[in-house]
């Protein structure tokens, strides 16, 4: 049984990298409930192993005896029922209209679900006239890209685009970008100082209560690794810089 897992996960890996169309998109199928004891079983024979593998969430998977399981509340692992062999990477489905990335469509669920937990006030919202679409950008303002992106900002909202940024200082919680990040949450003019550190220029350290820590904590949590890291209003993770036409069509608008 464990081989037959393992050559199937590596087929659909071969296939994949030899230009088969994928739909990341696509539905997942919905989660059903797994016992509490193979729950247990999966956590227990994986946590007496590795202690610092603490397994969260457990889930059944369309495979037959094999669970998709959280670890350290991200990455993600396919796990046999007894917990005795666990492998990692996505899972594929084939279907008649091609692959389907049952771990991307999962990944885009739970970021809808992560993202829908944070109040609008808690991010820096540069808002158009006229919305027609929103998307959710992990930003770090001395990021080359980060910059590149923000000047695009007017065009984005010329299009309809709402950019709504939350904070992802590469270097880390206590690092310059996390303070300069801290600054620009905590400013009366959130946009203003926002778009002054983007064009590299100094804002006045401020400090108050701010979901700056919380929300790089959330990145990790959805595996953002750089930024700009790009997330639509269906849970799509568009990772690095895109120009506002490119970024515009990924959103389903023309750009004029």
């Amino acid at each position: 049984m464990i081989n037959r897992i393992r050559y199937l996960l590596l087929a659909l890996l071969v296939i994949s990298q030899n230009s088969f169309v994928f739909n990341a998109q696509a539905e997942a199928p919905a989660a059903s409930k797994v016992d509490a004891s193979i729950v247990d079983t999966i956590r227990k024979r994986i946590m007496q192993a590795r202690p610092d593998l603490v397994v969260g969430n457990v889930q059944a998977t369309p495979i037959e005896n094999l669970y998709k399981a959280s670890i350290n509340n991200g990455p993600t692992v396919y796990t046999t029922k007894d917990g005795g062999f666990f492998l990692t990477g996505d899972l594929f489905e084939v279907r008649p209209t091609g692959l389907v990335n049952l771990a991307e469509a999962a990944r885009e669920s739970e970021r809808v679900e992560m993202l829908a937990d944070i109040k609008q006030s808690d991010m820096i919202v540069f808002s158009p006239q006229v919305k027609k679409a929103t998307v959710t950008i992990f930003t770090d303002v001395d990021c080359g890209y980060c910059q590149k992106l923000h000047r695009e900002v007017p065009e984005l909202n010329a299009l309809g685009i709402e950019v709504r940024y939350l904070a992802f200082p590469r270097a880390g919680v206590g690092s310059p970008s996390f303070d300069k990040l801290v600054s620009a949450w905590c400013a009366d003019d959130q946009q203003t100082a926002m778009t002054r550190l983007k064009n590299r220029e100094q804002i006045p350290a401020a400090s108050c209560a701010n979901p700056v820590a919380r929300q790089y904590r959330m990145g990790q949590e959805m595996g953002i690794q750089g930024t700009p890291a790009m997330i639509t209003s269906d849970g799509r993770l568009l990772p690095g810089y895109m120009p506002a036409a490119s970024l515009a069509q990924a959103l389903g608008l023309a750009a004029n």
